[in-house]
């Protein structure tokens, strides 16, 4: 799983460095075009991506110390965030897209866009993934000394949070 989410921070990192290097040849496009996105948005889905790794963290927790059922608990808690998350990035998504602005519209929406959705692959995965654990844990199927599963997981979950986190402040915030 470490050597999976060291290569998809690779892919991150190598798109980030696109995008820095089309922005440093476009500021005032990108500038423009940064003035249609909503702060507001982007923050509240930061939020939420932050909260639910908290809630996994606190699953973490719990099925360290032998209690599986509230582990899946924080679990879903977790989920419902990231669900949240998706539902919020579908709305923002889908009214660029009625606005007529697709990934040909110009250079920063190519990322934008592009960003996003693979961004937004890379929740619903986690969200597979936190659910497959949160059902086991549910189960009763982790331990204290049998918890390998959820740690992957969370592992996996918090570089989805740390992708955002730098995503955020790239797409929404810096001009």
């Amino acid at each position: 799983m470490w050597f999976f989410i060291l290569a998809e921070l690779l892919v991150f990192g190598v798109f980030f460095l696109a995008y820095a290097f089309a922005r440093a040849r476009n500021v005032e496009l990108f500038n423009a075009s940064q003035l249609a996105l909503s702060q507001l948005s982007g923050a509240i889905n930061t939020v939420l991506l932050i909260t639910s790794s908290y809630f996994v963290v606190r699953a973490v927790d719990r099925v360290r110390r032998g209690h599986s059922r509230p582990a899946a608990v924080w679990l879903g808690a977790a989920m419902a965030c990231g669900g949240t998350f998706l539902v919020l990035k579908l709305a923002e998504l889908g009214g660029k897209m009625s606005a007529g602005i697709t990934m040909s519209t110009n250079v920063f929406y190519m990322f934008y866009l592009g960003l996003g959705a693979f961004h937004f692959m890379h929740v619903v995965l986690g969200m597979v993934i936190l659910g497959a654990i949160t059902l086991k844990a549910w189960q009763g199927g982790y331990s204290a000394a049998n918890h390998g599963g959820v740690e992957t997981g969370a592992a996996y979950w918090h570089m989805v949070d740390l992708v955002w986190i730098v995503l955020f402040p790239l797409i929404y915030v810096l001009r």
